[in-house]
C-alpha cells in the first residue's frame, strides 16, 4: 500500500510541480511500500507519487513492459545453459525484474551504477547485451564491457564490497563539483541484497556516505532470502529504518510494482544530484528461483511461500494492467513473444560459440598501463606451461 503523504511540506497546491514534489518527498521516508500499481493490476493514484512518472505513457509502458520480458528470457535461457553445462553458475533474477527495470531506467547517462552480481536487468537498461554477462558465469573474463563509457561498473562477488567502491566514486562526484545542479549533477547507485545488509562493507559505506554528503542511491533489493537465511533472522527492523541510524533517509517501495520502482528511484536520485544525498531504497521484492544455480530453495523455504509470491509477479501485473486499463492488443505481446524467442537463439548461438581463452588470458587487463612485473609472471608461467607440451 501506498505512504500516507498527507500533511508534508510541498503538498499546498493540488496541482505539485515535479518541483515541489521532490522537495515535499523528502518528509515521506516513512510507512509501508509506495506502490502505484496492485498485484492485480490496478492504477493506485498518489498525487505525491504521480508527478515523478508523468511522462510514462502508454508507450512507456509498453516498453518497461518489454524490458522485463526480455531479461526475464535471457536470465530463463542463462539458467538452462548452466544446466546444460555451457556456463559453470548463474545468478538468477526471476521474480526481480521490476525492482531492476524501474531502478535502470530512473537513471540518466551520466549516472553511475555499481552493482553486485544479479543485476542483469540494470546491465540491459545500460546497453550491456546479455551475451556481454556470459563471460563471468563461463569463467572467462570479469566482464567484457567499459564501465566509464556505459555507467555501469563491473560485476562484484564479494558480498558488500560495492558499497564501498560506489561511496568512493560518490565521494569523487561531490569533491568534482559534479553535485548541486538539478540539470547537471550526477548520481552514484549501488545495488546489493538483504544479506548484504549483514555485511560490514555496506555499514561502513553508509557511514562514509552519509559523512560527506556522498550523492550515492543504496538501493537494495530486498527479495526475502539471503541464500537460506529468511530476513527476520537478519533484522528486527525493517532494512529501510536503518538509514536513520546513519542521518539520512531511507524508503521502501513495492519492488515488484515497476512504476513504483521508477518513480521512488527518481526521487532518491534527484535527491543525490542536488546534494541531498545519501538515500536508501528498500525494494520489497521476491527472488521466485535459487539463489544460485548451486543452491536448492527446497531445503529452506516452502513451497506455499513462492506461490504467494507468483501472485505478485511483477511482469503479470503490468501485462495485466496494459489490457485491462489501457487496451493494449493482443498483437504486441504475440510480437513480444517472437523477440524474446530469437532473443533466446542468439544467447545459446552465442554461448556455444564462446572460445576458450588460453592460460595468457589471466594476465590480460589487470592494470590499466602495462606492468613489467605482470609481463615477467606471463612470460615465466607460459614457459611453465610450454614445458609439459
Amino acid at each position: 500500500m501506498s505512504a500516507p503523504h498527507s500533511g508534508f511540506p510541498g503538498f499546498a497546491e493540488p496541482d505539485p510541480t515535479p518541483q515541489q514534489v521532490i522537495a515535499g518527498l523528502r518528509a515521506t521516508v516513512e510507512g509501508d511500500a509506495v506502490q502505484l500499481l496492485t498485484p492485480e493490476g490496478e492504477r493506485v493514484a498518489d498525487p505525491h507519487w504521480d508527478p515523478l512518472v508523468a511522462d510514462v505513457d502508454t508507450d512507456a509502458l509498453k516498453s518497461l513492459y518489454r524490458d522485463m520480458v526480455l531479461v526475464r528470457r535471457a536470465d530463463r535461457e542463462a539458467n538452462a545453459l548452466q544446466r546444460q553445462g555451457q556456463l559453470g553458475i548463474w545468478v538468477p533474477l526471476l521474480g526481480q525484474e521490476a525492482a531492476q527495470i524501474g531502478a535502470g531506467r530512473a537513471l540518466r547517462p551520466t549516472d553511475m551504477a555499481f552493482p553486485s552480481y544479479r543485476e542483469h536487468g540494470v546491465a540491459w537498461c545500460r546497453g550491456i547485451d546479455p551475451t556481454e554477462l556470459l563471460g563471468i558465469f563461463r569463467g572467462t573474463d570479469h566482464g567484457s564491457w567499459d564501465p566509464i563509457a556505459t555507467g555501469f561498473h563491473l560485476y562484484t562477488i564479494v558480498i558488500g564490497n560495492q558499497c564501498l567502491n560506489a561511496t568512493g566514486y560518490a565521494m569523487g562526484q561531490r569533491f568534482d563539483g559534479k553535485v548541486g545542479d538539478r540539470a547537471t549533477g550526477e548520481s552514484t547507485i549501488c545495488f546489493f541484497g538483504d544479506g548484504a545488509t549483514s555485511q560490514g562493507d555496506v555499514h561502513e559505506g553508509f557511514v562514509w556516505s552519509a559523512v560527506y554528503d556522498a550523492p550515492v542511491v543504496f538501493f537494495c533489493q530486498n527479495n526475502q532470502w539471503a541464500i537460506s537465511e529468511p530476513l527476520e533472522r537478519q533484522t528486527r527492523v525493517p532494512l529501510y529504518q536503518r538509514a536513520r541510524g546513519y542521518g539520512f533517509p531511507g524508503i521502501r517501495v513495492d519492488g515488484n510494482d515497476v512504476l513504483a520502482t521508477l518513480a521512488v528511484t527518481r526521487w532518491a536520485l534527484e535527491e543525490c544530484r542536488t546534494g541531498n544525498g545519501p538515500v536508501l531504497v528498500e525494494a520489497f521484492t521476491y527472488r521466485m528461483d535459487a539463489h544460485t544455480t548451486s543452491d536448492d530453495p527446497t531445503r529452506y523455504r516452502l513451497a506455499d511461500e513462492l506461490e504467494l509470491w507468483k501472485l505478485k509477479d511483477p511482469i503479470e501485473r503490468l501485462r495485466v494492467h496494459l489490457v485491462r486499463a489501457l487496451g493494449v492488443a493482443p498483437a504486441y505481446f504475440d510480437g513480444l513473444e517472437a523477440e524474446s524467442d530469437a532473443l533466446a537463439v542468439r544467447l545459446r548461438e552465442f554461448c556455444a560459440a564462446m572460445p576458450q581463452p588460453g592460460p595468457e588470458r589471466i594476465f590480460s587487463e589487470v592494470y590499466a598501463e602495462p606492468s613489467a612485473l605482470v609481463e615477467a609472471q606471463r612470460a615465466e608461467y607460459l614457459a611453465y606451461q610450454a614445458s609439459f607440451e
